[in-house]
């Protein structure tokens, strides 16, 4: 019985405790500007989808995509066949309205002259009067009616309204177009702007005039200030975000079109501590992190108060300290009390020896 006994209770011994997990960790990141960042887009600020004013086949097309072009240049022509035959009717009927006029004018004046001499009735002459007037209103119609031909005619050249860039082409020759129907999308020379979208968090601290910093991709580190020219006043329905443009005081030739770039709030001075995105939790619908306790080595999971989100980090109202151990990656892996191994990117532990020490006999004791 003894016996027994004696191998029941060491088979309730505890299990082997779990190895500490290794986790990634940062201090919370200090700087003296807002952490919100943007992803966007270089644009020009005049962007003009050119179209002609008449329908038509597309016969020539002059220029693609990526060319420069000046003001007044050639860029397409549509078969002006029929609105030209239309010039041609419209200047026969002008031929013919002023030939009227000129008959009823020789009547208005020989029957001015007989009525003169009391051979003709008063009411000739008016009737005469009005034929002449008649007549110059259907000149005046017909004269009207030519310009609108000779314009119609004209408007199937389409034309570079200012120097710019090609920037889409959206019709060959051979294609049928209407009148109205884009051809081409022309990038005005000038100003670049950046083109981006605010998050509804975001909404209230960005307004038209605020300064900003712009920075692409391909150069980082360089950044270069600009002004906030417009928000839209509504949210888009699908991604629930405010388009918006910062018009940027760059070098000529600095920024191209199309590049990706990233844009940041202006600087405020207040200290804002921040953390990556991926060390955010959620823990009864607020927002929480994962702390490591330098002196346990033991993770806690510490609620914080954090700002309107940037493209990969979100500022962090209170909660932290710059001195915090955070855990920057795998979060979801986790739970509170468990022990970890805090390393840096370079995977070197954090903890000094004393605390790796004191956690190693705070296990001992357990």
């Amino acid at each position: 019985m003894a016996a027994a006994l004696l191998l029941a209770a060491c088979g309730k011994e505890a299990a082997p405790e779990e190895a500490p997990r290794p986790v990634l960790v940062a201090h919370p990141t200090e700087s003296d500007h807002a952490v919100a960042a943007f992803a966007g887009e270089v644009r020009a600020r005049e962007e003009s989808p050119l179209s002609f004013r008449v329908g038509g086949n597309l016969i020539e097309r002059h220029v693609d995509v990526g060319d420069h072009v000046r003001r007044g240049q050639l860029l397409a022509v549509l078969d002006a066949g029929d609105l030209q035959a239309q010039a041609r009717a419209a200047q026969a009927q002008l031929a013919a309205a002023q030939a009227e006029l000129g008959r009823t004018r020789a009547d208005q004046a020989r029957l001015a002259q007989l009525a003169g001499q009391q051979l003709v009735s008063r009411s000739a002459l008016d009737a005469a009067n009005a034929a002449a007037t008649a007549a110059q209103g259907q000149v005046n119609a017909a004269r009207a009616n030519l310009d609108v031909a000779r314009n119609q005619a004209g408007y199937t050249q389409l034309r570079a309204p200012s120097d710019g860039v090609i920037a889409a082409r959206n019709a060959e020759a051979g294609q049928v177009v209407g009148a109205g129907q884009a051809v081409f999308s022309l990038a005005a020379d000038g100003v670049r702007e950046v083109a981006f979208a605010v998050p509804e968090g975001a909404v209230a601290q960005v307004k038209p005039g605020l300064p900003m910093l712009v920075e692409v991709w391909s150069k980082p580190g360089e950044r270069w200030p600009g002004k906030l020219r417009e928000i839209a006043p509504a949210a888009d329905p699908a991604s629930r975000t405010y388009a918006a443009r910062v018009s940027v005081e760059a070098p000529e030739g600095a920024l191209e079109l199309g590049q990706s770039a990233r844009v940041y709030l202006p600087k405020n001075g207040n200290g804002t501590l921040s953390v990556p995105l991926s060390a955010l939790q959620r823990t009864g619908g607020a927002a929480a992190v994962f702390v490591v306790d330098a002196k346990s080595a033991t993770l806690k999971l510490q609620p914080v108060q954090v700002g309107p989100y940037g493209d990969e980090r979100a500022p962090v109202r209170s909660g932290l300290s710059a001195n915090d151990w955070v855990v920057t990656a795998g979060g979801h892996l986790l739970r509170a009390g468990q022990k970890v191994v805090p390393v840096d990117r370079d995977n070197r532990p954090v903890l000094t020896p004393v605390a790796a020490d004191g956690a190693a006999s705070a296990a001992a004791k357990r």
